[in-house]
């Protein structure tokens, strides 16, 4: 994203580009070892044994590099005021050292808040692929936005 975006620049229908990320082995292991340390997420042999079919990212590893994809190419150029939360989270498929993650939103719905004029809120589809174009995650979920005039 080149401009900064409010809440009026939303329009449901519309999908938006959050760029691409390669995983590597050494990020999977890292994040693992800190906050999610099955042997599946830690160690190849472990992996290979499970059903994900090798060494894999932990889901709220996925999700976070979704989130940094997220901040990078949307939010941190947008009047984001934060999130009432996650509706819906997915994890469809496993994402293995090598896999290019690409992520995209759908804006699903926009709508001023009427206990807040200032604030609009926005409903996103977050979806992120693998290299195949194969879905490996999607959330759900809303994000606030400043209103154009209320930012002046």
């Amino acid at each position: 994203m080149s401009e900064f975006r409010y809440f009026e620049d939303f329009h449901p229908g519309e999908t938006l580009s959050l760029g691409s990320k390669t995983v590597s082995r050494d990020e999977i292991v890292a994040f693992a070892a800190e906050f999610d340390p099955q042997p599946f997420h830690l160690d190849e042999e472990a992996g290979a044994a499970s059903l994900l079919g090798g060494l894999a990212a932990s889901g709220w590893h996925t999700a976070s590099m979704l989130m940094r994809l997220l901040c990078d190419n949307l939010l941190l150029a947008s009047s984001c005021r934060g999130s009432p939360g996650v509706e819906d989270l997915r994890w469809m498929r496993p994402v293995h050292p090598g896999d290019e993650l690409t992520a995209r939103a759908d804006v699903v719905s926009a709508r001023p808040l009427t206990s807040r004029p200032d604030l609009g809120i926005v409903q996103f589809v977050f979806t992120l692929t693998n290299q195949d174009g194969i879905p490996v995650m999607s959330e759900k979920s809303s994000i606030l936005f400043e209103r154009r005039e209320a930012g002046r």
